[in-house]
């Protein structure tokens, strides 16, 4: 079966079919709105979600009323996602310190310097395309987290302690994944790195292939896994899944465009594309097509997949929710940003309008910004979904059945 995105049909018989056969669309139970724009991804916890911005602040808002619990003004932009462990949360930000926040009050607890450059000057970043910074993650008690002088941190979560630091050839701007023994996560020096856990040792590390374009094959997505396959992408325009315990590939795809979002799922894997507006599902144990849809377009964010529906957000501001055993669509949701501005930069069949193709990198992006684009992974708690855009709004969704 295939999607009505993938049937060249008008654009007015398509919004009709899709009222025909789309499932309820999502209402919007609340908006909180800030200033400056929003990359990272919202994180919940006891009916609180948290999340920073561009403004260097973090936020947490009630999930069931949208008003503000608390912020917290850092120093730098935040392009990460925290972490909550325990009654604690953990933000990377753009000045280069990891804070441990009391999740309750936004009280500071304890921080440390991970980037002593971004102290000064502000976290590295490798070019105009490189949106996000790494993301902490914690496991067994240890935070780790890549940073954009090219190291690997390892850090006590009880008082942010460095344990270890690992070092690499170039920056590291995704968010690394345990597997078994292991802590896997690529850079920008176009190798896949598997480090140790015990003491953040070299167990493995694997190259890209590289192209004309990125001959280094530059890593900037951010790994998934199973149990013993890590699903990761290179600007080489390829996913590589790499077995864990030796480190080489067990398959390879190649794409027209960057494959910047992985997703597990069992024995799927959920890719989202940028340049050539794909998502598909793949077998994981053997790279094989299982279904794939135009989106219209570009996705960077992760999916969140739940038993009825694969959501995912793209930086022209469109959210979808794809049925994940067909890649059906079931509804579209637009960002206020993309009903506002989409006739600016799109014609009536979501193309782009000849003059968005001769943009510089600086309009493009002022142009995704002002459409609400979604750099996020969405956060679905309950029947709600959460995300976060470029606007500046956390969106509250509810999407009762």
């Amino acid at each position: 079966m295939i999607s009505f995105t993938q049937l060249k049909v008008p654009a007015l018989l398509f919004a009709f079919l899709l009222v025909a056969t789309a499932s309820a669309q999502p209402t919007v139970q609340w908006r909180f709105k800030i200033k400056a724009p929003i990359i990272g991804s919202p994180v919940a916890a006891d009916g609180v979600a948290f999340f920073g911005a561009l403004d260097s602040m973090m936020y947490a808002v009630d999930i069931q009323t949208g008003s503000l619990k608390w912020k917290l003004r850092t120093n730098g932009e935040i392009r990460s996602t925290p972490i909550v462990h325990n009654n604690q949360l953990f933000l990377a930000g753009g000045n280069g310190v990891l804070a441990c926040i009391d999740k309750n009050s936004g009280k500071r607890l304890w921080s440390a310097v991970f980037d002593y450059n971004a102290l000064f000057l502000a976290e590295r970043r490798y070019d105009f395309a490189d949106y996000y910074h790494s993301s902490p993650i914690v496991h067994n008690n240890v935070i780790y987290l890549g940073s954009g002088d090219g190291n690997m941190h390892a850090f006590k979560v009880e008082n942010g302690e460095l344990l270890w630091t690992f070092k690499t050839g170039d920056i590291i701007h995704n968010t690394a994944v345990v597997v078994k023994d292991k802590l896997c996560f690529g850079s920008f020096d176009g190798y896949v790195y598997a480090l140790k856990l015990s003491d953040g040792s070299l167990a493995w590390k694997f190259k890209a292939v590289g192209q004309k374009i990125f001959p280094k094959g530059e890593i900037n997505s951010s790994a998934a896994a199973n149990d013993n396959t890590i699903f990761i992408g290179s600007r080489d325009f390829n996913s590589y899944a790499i077995n864990v315990d030796g480190g080489y590939a067990i398959w390879n795809m190649t794409w027209a465009a960057w494959a910047p979002s992985y997703t597990v799922k069992d024995t799927v894997v959920y890719i989202g594309t940028s340049d050539d507006h794909v998502l598909m599902a793949v077998d994981a144990r053997n790279g094989q097509q299982i279904w794939k849809m135009d989106t219209k377009f570009n996705i960077f964010g992760k999916c969140v997949v739940t038993p009825t529906a694969v959501y995912v957000g793209t930086i022209w501001g469109r959210l979808l929710a794809v049925d994940p055993k067909t890649g059906l669509l079931k509804w579209i949701f637009d960002t206020d940003g993309h009903t506002a501005n989409h006739d600016n930069y799109f014609k009536k069949d979501d193309t782009y309008q000849d003059k968005v193709l001769s943009m510089a990198p600086v309009q493009w992006i002022a142009a995704e910004y002002k459409m609400g684009g979604i750099w996020s992974t969405p956060l679905v708690v309950g029947e709600k979904i959460l995300i976060t855009t470029a606007e500046g709004t956390l969106y509250c969704l509810n999407n009762k059945p």
